[in-house]
Formats: structure tokens, C-alpha cells, sequence
């Protein structure tokens, strides 16, 4: 009887091993979702203090800059897991290294499914969601993580959780801003380091971007949303262009301070000589969607990738007892 009754299940189990397989090897399936609309963005209070100190270490090692970071914020953070994001705020083990020296190359390179760069406080700029209309990421229609169509449970410092663990920020790193102070009356700190290995500033800058004497100003990206209606049917979602989809914009050179890669040339407190700098815009793209120089490949992240960025093959991370002191 038992032998019989196993004969006719093994088609079945056999089936559900198959399925197994190929959740192990490709990972689940995404998330389908119908919205064609933005929605208010519902923010998480950040009243929550980080799991573990910040740690971060900054130094040259030959022609690169190594950014070592346990990923954990000073500010305060959201309530994680939440309604919206179910993962817990947990220590990384970052290594990234950049080039000291960086340079544009003869094209831009688009961002991708990896991390923009990293904060002075250790915490990936990671502006790009893994939420694609119905599901498809062939479809084109990718989902803007700040548009609020598709709840992430994203905090007032504008970040969230991946299923690693890792925080990251999404928008304006609000929190982080309020601590450097950073105001319209002096020129942005750097805030951060891209994976080209270029600066990243936020927000504020000379109006003439060869001219320090100059006033401040904010600065302002060069995108806008397209007119009219998404195609609709098998083509697309439909609806208006909003700001729901990173396809709703369109590049308008000159319209705003800030070329395609959301930087530009210029002079800056820490580059009186001038450099090639990104800044965070209130409008979108916020954090930039492109680079003017080379990434690292320690930013990249998908399949065979550890939590660091790097192949597992890869240098091994500096474990928390090889940080030095929080910064103050």
C-alpha cells in the first residue's frame, strides 16, 4: 500500500523538487504589481536608534579610496520590519574601493541594478527598486521606489531594507543632512563618494560652477516628466506620465543646473582647482541614475555577489573589531 501510494506521488514530488531547484538558482519570483498611478508617499517615523554603532573608515590604499562600513547609520531610523518592508536593520561588512584619482570616461554608464555609491556614514546610496510593472522586468516599466505606487515601507530618512538586511537610501539621506547641517546659506559638504570615485554633494552650490565667489544656490536636475499617456495594453501600464515609473522622465539638456548623470564640472570647498561632481536634487532623479566616470565593481550586487558587493571569490571584508570609533 505505502508503495503504492509513493508511485503515484512521485510525479509530484519530483515536480515539486524541480520547482525547488529553480527557486534556489533564479530566487523568487517578482512581485506583480498592476499600479499605473503615483501615490502619496507614506513615510515611517525615524524615531528607532540603530542596532549597532556606526563604523566607518575612510582611507588611500595605493591609487584607490577604501570605504570600510558596517552599514549602520548615526541618525535614527524607521521602525523596521514594517507594513511595507519586512526585514530587520542588520550589520554589513562593506568593502568598497574607488579610484582616488577618478576620470571621466568617453560615455556615461547607466546605473543599473547596484549601488549609486556610499554615504560618509557608511550607508549605500541605492536609489533603483527591484519592482517592475506586472512583474516583468523585460517590460520596461520599472517602478520609481518614491513615487508611492508600490508601498516599501520607506522611512523618513528616505530608506529602507533589502533581505540582507542592508539599509540603504533611496532619496535624500534627510537624517544625515540635518547632522552635517547642510543649508542654502554655504556650499554642501561632500556627503559621500560615488562608485566612479567621484564626490557627491547635496542640494547646494556656486551658481557658477567655475566661479567660488559666486552665490549659492540650489541646484536643480535637467529632467521633466513626458507629456501625454503611457501606451497601454501589451505595450505598457497605461495612464498618465506622473513620476510613477523612472520611463514617466525624459532628459532636457540645460533646463536645469545638472547634466544627465545629475553632476557637472566645476569648482567645489574641497576641489578649488575644480572636479566632476554629483549632486542630490529635490527633483528626480535625486540620487543620480548614471555615471560620468567608471564604477567599481565592488558596487555591483545580484547573484554570486556576497553583501559586501564583492564575488565570493572576492577579497574578504574587515570584520566590526577592525573599525575604528565611531565618528563624532
Amino acid at each position: 500500500m505505502f508503495r503504492k501510494h509513493f508511485l503515484t506521488l512521485l510525479p509530484l514530488l519530483s515536480l515539486m523538487l524541480v520547482a525547488g531547484l529553480a527557486l534556489a538558482q533564479f530566487g523568487p519570483q517578482m512581485r506583480r504589481h498592476m499600479a499605473n498611478q503615483m501615490r502619496q508617499l507614506q513615510l515611517v517615523p525615524a524615531t528607532q536608534q540603530p542596532p549597532q554603532q556606526s563604523r566607518v573608515q575612510i582611507e588611500f590604499v595605493g591609487n584607490s579610496r577604501v570605504i570600510t562600513a558596517n552599514g549602520m547609520p548615526e541618525h535614527k531610523v524607521g521602525q523596521f520590519p514594517n507594513r511595507g518592508n519586512p526585514n530587520p536593520i542588520t550589520e554589513q561588512r562593506y568593502v568598497y574601493r574607488v579610484p582616488a584619482q577618478p576620470m571621466a570616461a568617453v560615455r556615461t554608464t547607466p546605473l543599473g541594478m547596484q549601488n549609486f555609491g556610499i554615504c560618509l556614514n557608511g550607508v549605500p546610496f541605492d536609489p533603483g527598486a527591484a519592482e517592475w510593472y506586472q512583474g516583468n522586468p523585460n517590460g520596461g516599466w520599472q517602478y520609481e521606489a518614491l513615487s508611492g505606487a508600490v508601498p516599501l515601507g520607506i522611512d523618513a530618512n528616505h530608506a529602507h531594507v533589502q533581505p540582507t538586511g542592508a539599509y540603504h537610501y533611496h532619496g535624500l539621506p534627510s537624517g544625515f543632512l540635518k547632522d552635517l547641517n547642510v543649508n542654502r546659506s554655504s556650499h554642501s559638504p561632500i556627503i559621500g563618494w560615488a562608485a566612479d570615485g567621484f564626490p557627491i554633494y547635496a542640494l547646494y552650490g556656486y551658481k557658477d560652477p567655475k566661479d567660488a565667489s559666486s552665490e549659492i544656490v540650489e541646484l536643480d536636475s535637467s529632467y521633466q516628466l513626458k507629456t501625454g499617456t503611457r501606451p497601454g495594453g501589451s505595450r505598457g501600464p497605461g495612464g498618465t506620465y506622473d513620476g510613477t515609473f523612472l520611463a514617466d522622465y525624459q532628459f532636457v539638456s540645460d533646463k536645469g543646473d545638472l547634466d544627465e548623470c545629475n553632476g557637472r564640472f566645476c569648482v567645489t570647498p574641497d576641489f578649488p582647482e575644480g572636479t566632476y561632481a554629483y549632486f542630490l536634487t529635490q527633483h528626480w532623479p535625486v540620487i543620480p541614475r548614471a555615471y560620468r566616470g567608471t564604477p567599481s565593481s565592488d558596487f555591483a550586487r545580484g547573484p554570486g555577489r556576497n553583501q559586501n558587493g564583492r564575488g565570493e571569490n572576492g577579497p574578504p571584508g574587515r570584520g566590526p573589531g577592525g573599525f575604528p570609533p565611531p565618528r563624532r
